[in-house]
């Protein structure tokens, strides 16, 4: 390897690793490590848009059992498990519990067409710039939450969920 190749590599690793550092400078200075709240502790409130363009706080749903569910169209268990929460819903929504659907990052016209594809009626929020799934540390999709009438998170799960697992666990939340 001659001078000049030996000279242009030692640079290039030189501002890579400049660049390490002050990521982890600025992740270590900014503080925004996000920790998805664990059982038993109030769910963060959060505000977004639904597919009608109106806005929905997960605070004004505070009396009910809400199941949040962060998914996306391209996710195949997510696609699987939405016509099992839409029976639960259609169960147990007159008895206080709400789903609240939080589509990450995807255009509305894409989770209009499926909404209507699978004819959920239940609400569907809009989380385009991943801030609500960043607050709640949300990794693999799909993931669930499930706050009881107070705001305390009941039970976490993270994959595809059956039927029977989701009614299991909303009669638990209502049963508080």
């Amino acid at each position: 390897m001659n001078k000049q190749m030996r000279y242009w590599i030692r640079r290039i690793l030189l501002v890579v690793m400049a660049g390490m550092v002050a990521f982890a400078l600025y992740q270590t200075i900014s503080g925004k490590q996000s920790k998805s709240p664990e059982v038993g502790e109030k769910a963060p409130d959060f505000e977004l848009k639904t597919l009608d363009g109106e806005t929905m706080k997960l605070s004004d749903l505070r009396g009910q059992a809400v199941l949040i569910n962060f998914w996306a169209t391209w996710c195949e268990p997510c696609r699987d498990e939405m016509p099992a929460i839409q029976n639960v819903y259609d169960r147990y929504k007159e008895q206080g519990f709400e789903v609240v659907a939080v589509n990450i990052a995807e255009a509305p016209v894409s989770v209009r067409g499926f909404a209507r594809q699978l004819e959920l009626d239940f609400p569907i929020l809009l989380d385009r710039d991943r801030k609500v799934t960043n607050q709640y540390d949300i990794g693999p999709i799909p993931s669930s939450l499930l706050i009881d009438q107070e705001g305390k998170v009941v039970r976490k799960h993270s994959g595809q969920m059956q039927e029977k697992q989701i009614e299991g666990y909303v009669r638990e939340a209502l049963a508080r």
